[in-house]
């Protein structure tokens, strides 16, 4: 069976960005018509087009399918030419096991409240 979008929460999230559709769909990377009827609940996107929707609005994709009704994302894209420091940060952590990952999160929150 294929997962449908809510349309309540697509416009919610425009609504929030204050997205014209015109503007929803240039940012996705879709034409206005096609959103426009994704948002009215006529048609449902691909699955790709439904990662896209979701990183231009910032929530997950569980979240527009109405799986869940926490909006946080599932991912984030951190841009080398955005932020050097933290992408490197990132890169050296990729191969940490969960473990390794909780005790410099640990030691960080330590140097925090000293």
């Amino acid at each position: 069976m294929k997962q449908t979008i809510l349309p309540d929460r697509l416009l919610s999230c425009r609504n929030n960005l204050g997205l014209t559709q015109s503007e929803a769909a240039e940012l996705i990377g879709i034409t206005q018509p096609a959103y426009q009827r994704y948002e009215a609940g006529v048609r449902t996107p691909s699955i790709q087009v439904a990662k896209e929707i979701a990183k231009a609005f910032n929530v997950s994709t569980a979240y527009l399918y109405g799986d869940s009704d926490q909006s946080l994302p599932d991912y984030f894209v951190i841009d080398k030419k955005d932020n050097q420091l933290l992408f490197s940060i990132i890169e050296q952590c990729k191969g940490l096991s969960d473990n390794q990952l909780e005790e410099i999160l640990n030691n960080i929150a330590k140097d925090k409240n000293p």
